[in-house]
């Protein structure tokens, strides 16, 4: 449905696609003008045009498919792993506020290191391998998810909080039964924030380490000035980025339909 009673009357709305498909179809419009309008070298800035006669190569596209598989995987294995043990830590942490005024200052220094100077180090330490790539993208992925969790449990409200010690409920089952669901709208939150980093992270180790993925594939376009393939490659990584948020975000309306009823209460 698209129209909804408002104060006797029916309002009309867009559908869920349309304003998105709107967005994208103007700014493709725009590169597209700019580019033709202003007569832009493909070497410096390629046009659509320009990265569909680039797909038409034989070859190309199963491979950009193969490549792509291969900077998913890494993306989902470190965001699994990130997220797993963000989730993990912050219960400790959250549970144990003597340990969280002891780690929490080590986890800040570690997260204010720059991950772009470690990746060469990783490539060192762990070889050349997918190690290096995943270990990188958890990095990034583990402290939004950390933070957006502990802001999560701590953000319980204390009647809650009286209600579970008045049942003598241990802590356990306060956290089971109460915290962690209140905290789940806090923790999607670090989810949708860490998706599209996992990709960054995942783009940044191939590049450092390109023998696969296609961070691998915009470093070799580039060396090649095949600047349409490396701008076939970005369009790529944001439409994965951009699918996998969405895929999290509609996870969120799934298994929390209470939390938009909430939100708009508050509001």
């Amino acid at each position: 449905m698209n129209a909804e009673p408002a104060g006797g009357r029916v309002r009309w709305r867009p559908p869920a696609l349309g304003l998105p498909l709107l967005g994208i179809a103007v700014a493709v419009g725009l590169w597209w003008l700019f580019t033709a309008l202003f007569e832009v070298s493909p070497l410096f800035l390629p046009g659509p045009p320009d990265l569909v006669e680039s797909l038409r190569e034989p070859g190309r596209g199963q491979y950009l498919l193969e490549r792509s598989l291969e900077t998913v995987k890494v993306t989902l294995i470190g965001f699994g792993i990130a997220m797993g043990g963000g989730f993990a830590v912050a219960l400790l942490l959250a549970a144990f506020r003597g340990v969280e005024r002891a780690v929490m200052p080590v986890l800040v220094a570690l997260n204010a290191v720059p991950k772009v100077g470690l990746a060469p180090l990783l490539v060192v330490w762990l070889g050349f391998d997918i190690e290096p790539k995943v270990v990188l993208v958890v990095l990034i992925c583990f402290f939004p998810m950390l933070v957006t969790t502990m802001s999560g449990l701590a953000s319980t409200p204390a009647e809650l909080g009286e209600l579970t010690e008045s049942l003598a409920a241990s802590r356990w089952q306060a956290y089971v039964k109460v915290r962690v669901p209140w905290a789940l709208p806090q923790i999607f939150v670090g989810l949708k924030l860490s998706v599209p980093l996992a990709v960054i992270g995942a783009v940044v180790a191939e590049t450092n380490n390109p023998n696969s993925g296609l961070g691998s594939v915009i470093v070799k376009a580039s060396a090649q000035f095949e600047t349409p393939l490396a701008f076939v490659s970005l369009v790529l990584l944001a439409l994965l980025s951009a699918g996998l948020f969405y895929l999290v975000a509609g996870l969120e309306r799934l298994m929390l339909p209470w939390a938009r009823d909430i939100s708009a209460h508050r509001a």
